[in-house]
């Protein structure tokens, strides 16, 4: 009789954990969502327009990047594209779900698969790793909280883009930065990892510098073909 009290409060136990995991990174990202609310306003959209932005695409930084250029009228196919390269990581993402969300009824799926984030992504397989078993309600959890903070944080931009001007120049982007390294930092815990994060860090910083057209996508192939490098190393010593 206890294990099943157990077993039924289980979900609802997990609502805590699961916000006071995501809380931080719902306090990163406030900046974020302010500069996408008040850049909304500035490129020419309504502020029901922005809103939705967030509520339907839900996607910080496709958000940043399809907002200024819808904005400095480019034309879809640059928009489509510029956003399916910015997405790309979230194939990954959803590949590695599929184990544990493939059996799982449609409405879940779907539910998962909207709310599938950076940040989602990384706190459920950090929790997964830990407990040994992946949680659906910790990953619903987790992306409602940061959907419902991201939605705020656009909210606030917009109410402060109507009364305050270029919020852009107060460095407010820098929060793009911080959030993924907050994310990035604590899964290099091996070499091939490591070798994988500095090396594409280091060849988009010089790619940026001199000007190479999809710094971003080289240097992501640099970082991935160096991460396989570093993680065959050991069985090729080993054989010799």
């Amino acid at each position: 009789m206890h294990k099943a009290a157990q077993e039924v409060h289980a979900p609802e136990a997990s609502v805590w954990r699961a916000l006071g995991d995501v809380s931080p990174l719902c306090l990163a990202v406030l900046p974020w969502g302010i500069l996408c609310g008040s850049l909304g306003l500035q490129m020419g959209f309504s502020a029901l327009q922005t809103q939705a932005m967030s509520l339907l695409v839900f996607a910080g930084a496709v958000q940043l990047s399809g907002t200024m250029m819808v904005g400095n009228a480019a034309g879809l196919p640059a928009v489509l594209g510029s956003t399916l390269v910015i997405s790309a990581r979230h194939l990954l993402y959803g590949a590695h779900f599929r184990q544990y969300i493939t059996p799982l009824p449609l409405k879940w799926r779907l539910g998962l698969g909207f709310l599938l984030t950076d940040e989602m992504y990384a706190l459920s397989t950090a929790h997964t790793s830990k407990q040994g078993r992946f949680s659906k309600h910790y990953a619903l959890y987790t992306g409602a909280a940061f959907y419902v903070g991201w939605n705020l944080a656009t909210l606030a931009g917009i109410l402060a883009g109507s009364q305050l001007k270029a919020l852009e120049a107060i460095g407010l982007d820098f929060a793009i930065a911080a959030t993924f390294i907050a994310l990035t930092v604590p899964s290099i815990k091996t070499r091939p990892v490591l070798l994988c994060a500095l090396a594409s860090g280091v060849s988009m910083l010089l790619f940026t510098y001199y000007h190479i057209p999809n710094a971003l996508i080289i240097a992501t192939g640099v970082g991935m073909v160096a991460g396989l490098m570093a993680e065959s190393l050991p069985t090729r010593r080993a054989s010799t």
